[in-house]
């Protein structure tokens, strides 16, 4: 049961009320994250305007959301596990594309240089070495592609870290953290 309390749909006023109105129209549902991110309007609009920015990078949607399910795999966030698997078939990611970039796996070169780019600014908590940037650039991605893996690493790390704190009631179909993620 969530730390927070998950606010209701129905009793959103302002600003939540826009927003949830939003994500009834485009998910069908008003997902538990954000339900609990309500309790702080402010909380919940950082979360919506950050999401909505990066949906115009240059980084396509399935590259973020094979980040996002890295990201999620190394904090062990089962909530965010379940939303990035489901979000990531929407964008069109099949299911052994979602099980290899929990693993930090891909069979496309590119896509596997933005994983492991990702996995070393998790690691090393943003403190790349010029080697990544190397290899990374060497892969065919720009500078301002290689901004968006980090901006997609942040973004995912608070989200992962928000329902890890607040034990957010998981309303997807459930998919766990394994014990730990192989790395190359």
């Amino acid at each position: 049961m969530a730390r927070l309390p998950i606010q209701s749909v129905e009793s959103a006023t302002g600003s939540n009320q826009v927003i949830f109105a939003a994500l009834q129209k485009g998910l069908g549902m008003v997902p538990n994250m954000a339900r609990v991110m309500a309790n702080s309007p402010a909380v919940l609009q950082s979360w919506v305007q950050f999401n909505t920015a990066m949906g115009s990078a240059k980084l396509s949607a399935q590259i973020r959301e094979q980040i996002a399910l890295l990201t999620a795999q190394t904090n062990a966030c089962n909530y965010c596990l379940s939303a990035h698997s489901a979000l990531g078939k929407m964008a069109g990611l099949n299911q052994a594309q979602i099980d290899d970039a929990r693993s930090l796996e891909s069979k496309d070169p590119k896509t596997f240089a933005a994983l492991k780019f990702a996995k070393s600014v998790l690691d090393r908590r943003g403190g790349v070495v010029e080697s990544d940037l190397k290899a990374v650039r060497g892969a065919g991605f720009s500078d301002g592609e290689i901004a968006e893996i980090v901006a997609s690493v942040a973004l995912n790390v608070f989200t992962n870290f928000f329902n890890r704190a607040f034990d957010v009631d998981v309303d997807f179909p459930l998919v766990e953290a394994e014990a730990h993620a192989s790395a190359r």
